[in-house]
């Protein structure tokens, strides 16, 4: 890097810096070298304002307030192609309106420094994506496997191909209990094996699929795990990136243990309970890779330029087995952020107790963005500054009476203590300290207090 890049780079860093605190923005140190690479490729951030228009030479636009439905249809109309959308409280559902209305490309889990789910997208991919075949230095191994059952030629076209891109990989079978069938535990631990093994970043790739082009895009998106949901919901396994993170390590870890727990659940369903786990512990960079990367064989919304065309039936059908299942994550997964049933985020304290209190935000569709974040602050902050003996914190946020119903029973549950809190509500400095003082497993503290 020259000088000149140099003092621009810390231009840029001062700039983006000032945008956040003069607005009141707190992300996390994830959040915030997203943000300065979205910058660095589309251009200048900007606050967008009310119902008006951003400015055309911005190329990051940063939501702060959900639109009305009006709104965020002026706002979508005005949108560039090569510019980028970012909510810092995407965790919200009050702004799910305006992302179905976008492309979803990446989120990026809270942590204690930045407790809010920071979430991107825009019109399509071509302004992240580099150009159709470009080559980069960015080391990556396709890896994949499958049941020795289905004999040596099952892969042969995809290790040839692998080979004719000059891409490294590692395909094996693997003996399964299962006959032809493969569990997920036996997906995740020969990923486990090959993360091990080896030290560039991954991308796991079904046995069976057709690669088009070199797989090239989620290297170079400098990402903790990149992956595809199908229908805008369903986390596929198919096609799925694993950079050299501990938080990459930490989805893998959590995957294999859920997977080997409950070996009857398909492995998309575990694989979401896997992020969602990981998302709430850890500021995971998660992107939601193209319909290029997850194209349907001979299926007609397949794109005219495709990587990887998966062997699946046409009809868009789901991929697990029961089309009911999981329907209670359904409408939070496809806005890219945790349900009211996941614990938005999970902090751990210094205390040695194993102990643990739920809280659990109710009110937030009738309380505006702004008042839901400053809450969300509060009660980390507060838990940061005295835990009360407890080891961790359980936040969620409960728009539906139906999900601080399943909120209450997964925290009873696990004899969890419980807060009941609105975003509206004060909250005081010692709470968990005066909770923790007469705890009850299970109780449930309701705060007091009336709306001003």
């Amino acid at each position: 890097m020259t000088s000149a890049d140099m003092t621009q780079a810390a231009g840029l860093q001062v700039n983006l810096e000032q945008l956040l605190s003069s607005n009141g923005i707190r992300l996390n140190a994830s959040q915030r070298r997203r943000l300065k690479w979205l910058v660095e490729r589309l251009g200048g951030a900007t606050i967008h304002q009310g119902g008006s228009a951003p400015a055309r030479n911005s190329g990051v636009i940063i939501v702060l307030e959900p639109p009305s439905g009006p709104a965020a249809e002026i706002l979508y109309r005005s949108l560039r192609t090569d510019c980028a959308l970012v909510i810092p409280f995407g965790e919200n559902p009050a702004f799910d309106f305006l992302k179905s209305k976008l492309t979803d490309f990446g989120s990026i889990g809270p942590s204690i420094d930045g407790p809010h789910e920071m979430w991107w997208g825009g019109i399509n991919w071509r302004a992240i994506a580099p150009d159709d075949g470009a080559r980069t230095d960015a080391p990556l191994r396709v890896v994949s496997c499958y049941p020795r059952a289905y004999g040596d030629d099952h892969a042969r076209p995809l290790r040839e191909t692998l080979a004719e891109f000059g891409i490294a990989h590692d395909i094996a079978s693997i003996d399964t209990a299962d006959g032809d069938c493969m569990r997920a535990s036996e997906k995740t631990a020969f990923i486990q094996r090959m993360w091990r093994a080896h030290r560039e970043p991954l991308l796991f790739v079904e046995a069976d699929a057709t690669l088009n082009e070199p797989p090239l895009l989620p290297s170079n998106l400098d990402c903790d795990v990149a992956l595809h949901k199908w229908n805008r919901w369903e986390m596929s396994a198919r096609t799925l990136f694993l950079g050299r993170s501990a938080a990459a390590e930490a989805l893998l870890h959590n995957w294999h243990h859920i997977a080997t727990a409950y070996p009857p659940v398909w492995e998309g369903y575990l694989l979401d309970q896997a992020w969602s786990l990981t998302s709430s512990q850890t500021p995971l960079d998660t992107v939601w890779l193209a319909r290029s990367y997850h194209a349907p064989a001979e299926d007609a919304g397949t794109p005219r330029h495709t990587s990887i065309i998966h062997n699946l039936p046409t009809d868009n059908a789901d991929l697990g087995p029961d089309a009911e299942f999981g329907i209670a994550m359904r409408t939070a997964r496809r806005a890219s952020r945790s349900g009211g049933r996941d614990s938005m985020i999970v902090l751990k304290s210094q205390a040695t107790a194993t102990d643990a209190i739920t809280v659990i935000m109710r009110d937030i569709a009738t309380s505006d963005a702004r008042e839901v974040a400053a809450s969300i602050e509060a009660v980390t902050g507060a838990f940061a500054a005295d835990c009360g003996g407890f080891g961790r914190l359980e936040l969620s946020l409960c728009p539906w009476q139906d999900d601080i119903r399943a909120a209450k029973s997964a925290a009873r549950t696990a004899n969890n203590q419980i807060i009941e809190i609105a975003p509206w509500q004060a909250l005081p400095a010692d709470l968990f300290r005066t909770v923790g003082q007469s705890r009850e497993a299970g109780s449930v503290v309701v705060m007091a207090g009336q709306r001003g």
